[in-house]
């Protein structure tokens, strides 16, 4: 199967890595802060996002123009110890952590990223480049190398080679007189008009095919952060008082950026706001904060979050473009309650029990509505990772992963299912697999009889903007647009998809109690309507690659180079060659 190519003989490769799924945070921290100040708050901010990437962290401050890196594949905990602590010393940095994407599971992509010119830039990601080969090709002509599968390091080259065409149109414009100093050496506002010019350009803010939220630091100078013209991924920013004089600087507050605003308040942070679609917010190292708007007012874009983040990958404390995700789970679980009200008024159920841990407060909600019991059912070991995007069972990995590892994160207690008619409330059903384990693990309990509630509607199509979803033929809701046929692949008795108008509704009445300014949302792995240009056969070339990478070991070593070249003639691992600085 020739799909996806590799790179060979120069050629630029067409499998390309989506980092969709992450959480991003920087902070820039007061002129008088200890040494280790930086990672200490960026550590923290990324346990507080671990829920959204668990399969790589990273890490880099910046020490007096000297940039700390480390980076690896696991879990925050695991990839920091207090030596690394240590040596990421600092007032400023940038940190990430990376969801599991099939069959890239390579410490060479974990990020953040870094390229030397100009002036040193580090980058995390969270996002997805639908025309990153094209913008691949472009970046080759001007002789930059790509040395990863991610689509981040593509994004950071953009944006390095963005600023430094700026850079010199100004000093061709001034006939030469300006010299290229290092940023430290120049004014902030001279700083902020190289990057204030270079968001708007056509490459960084392409029309409607690139999405993505970016926090970037320079070295010497500050912090950038971008988000796309729709805001399909989140991004907002906080400040905290200094405790010091700061230097008698005026320097009184300290800056982090994040994916969500439940970071900030972690940390003691106040949330001063959502970094708006089309937007930059640049940090500049005297402790000036300024917003741009990137985007031409002749170039209108739809405002529209993916939806997903509210039903399921957001913490419930965080709050995504001024709407609380707590209150708009509260009102998905009254709808959900509504419909069962009026499609199935003579029910029989006894208790309504969530499938942890997102769908509690949906649960919790749809009870109080129904006027039934709500009771907790399963015991959750919170030290194994989300099932939700696990690749599938495919030749290269054990028979059985998936279905072990629903086991082994999930527990019943079994007296709050014996003889009794459960309503089990999930936040979605996709592939379907894991519902039908739980369901068999609450029949095995001993429930009389099992129904399965989602918050949300039939899963029917690729989420290309948030989750590095199953393929449409994998999607349940797909395969099946009968209900009863649904029910009887994952065994219950009865399945009650949330309608997508009320699940909408649900956010959208919260955004108008709260005045946001949200009006739109992409729903389009419900109905099929992606927001942006996707490009003809994207979608088909996507399913393509996803398969290519569940099923084939070759394209999953081929695109994860580093840890090909570490791997001898007799199939043991050579000594390992630490790039990082730790």
């Amino acid at each position: 199967m020739p799909w996806p190519e590799t790179a060979r003989n120069g050629q630029v490769s067409s499998s390309r890595r989506r980092d969709i799924m992450c959480g991003i945070t920087g902070v820039l921290c007061g002129p008088d802060s200890p040494s280790n100040a930086a990672v200490a708050l960026l550590y923290d901010a990324l346990l507080a996002l671990q829920h959204r990437g668990q399969d790589a962290a990273g890490i880099v401050t910046e020490d007096a123009g000297r940039l700390c890196l480390r980076k690896d594949t696991g879990m925050v905990r695991d990839v920091f110890t207090p030596d690394h602590v240590l040596n990421l010393r600092g007032d400023m940095g940038i940190g990430h952590v990376r969801y599991p994407t099939a069959g890239s599971s390579c410490s060479a992509e974990a990020q953040p990223f870094y390229v030397n010119s100009p002036y040193g830039i580090t980058l995390a990601h969270n996002g997805n480049l639908v025309n990153a080969h094209n913008l691949q090709a472009e970046l080759a002509q001007e002789y930059r190398h790509i040395n990863t599968g991610s689509d981040s390091e593509v994004l950071l080259n953009v944006l390095a080679s963005e600023l430094l065409n700026h850079i010199n149109a100004r000093v061709a414009a001034t006939h030469g007189d300006a010299i290229l100093d290092p940023l430290t050496r120049m004014t902030p506002q001279a700083c902020t008009l190289h990057l204030h010019a270079l968001p708007s350009s056509q490459r960084t803010f392409p029309t409607p095919r690139t999405r993505f939220a970016v926090v970037a630091m320079i070295t010497g100078w500050g912090l950038l952060a971008l988000r796309d013209p729709n805001g399909i991924r989140p991004l907002c920013y906080g400040k905290r008082a200094i405790s010091t004089k700061g230097g008698g600087q005026g320097f009184d507050h300290e800056f982090m950026v994040t994916s969500e605003s439940g970071a900030l308040n972690a940390l003691g942070f106040e949330l001063e706001g959502d970094v708006p679609p089309g937007h930059a917010l640049v940090v500049t190292r005297d402790g000036k904060a300024k917003m741009f708007n990137c985007m031409p007012p002749e170039v209108p874009m739809p405002v529209a979050p993916c939806i997903f983040e509210y039903v399921y990958f957001a913490r419930p404390d965080s709050v995504l473009d001024g709407i609380s995700v707590y209150r708009t789970r509260l009102r998905m679980g009254a709808y959900l309650a509504r419909k069962i009200l009026k499609e199935w008024p003579d029910h029989d159920i006894d208790v309504v029990i969530p499938v942890p841990d997102t769908s509690r407060t949906c649960a919790l909600e749809c009870a109080a509505t129904l006027g039934i019991k709500y009771r907790e059912g399963f015991i959750k070991n919170r030290y194994v990772g989300r099932t939700f995007i696990m690749p599938a069972q495919a030749c290269w990995m054990p028979r059985g992963l998936r279905k072990k590892s629903v086991r082994q994160k999930l527990s019943p207690i079994s007296s709050e299912f014996q003889a009794r008619n459960i309503l089990l409330v999930d936040d979605s059903i996709v592939r379907g697999t894991t519902a039908g384990q739980i369901i068999q693990m609450v029949r095995d309990a001993g429930a009389k009889k099992v129904y399965m509630a989602s918050a949300a509607p039939p899963v029917k199509y690729p989420n290309v903007y948030g989750i590095d979803m199953p393929t449409k033929e994998e999607l349940l809701a797909h395969r099946h647009s009968n209900m009863d046929a649904i029910a009887h692949e994952i065994g219950a008795d009865r399945v009650i998809y949330q309608d997508l108008g009320d699940l909408e509704r649900s956010i959208l009445d919260e955004s108008k109690a709260s005045n946001s300014y949200l009006k739109g949302l992409d729903c389009s792995c419900f109905n099929g309507i992606y927001v942006t240009e996707l490009g003809t056969d994207y979608l088909a070339n996507l399913a393509r690659s996803r398969t290519f990478d569940r099923g084939d070991a070759v394209a999953i070593s081929a695109s994860n180079s580093l840890d090909t070249l570490q791997i001898t003639a007799n199939g043991r691992k050579s000594p390992e060659i630490k790039v990082n600085i730790s």
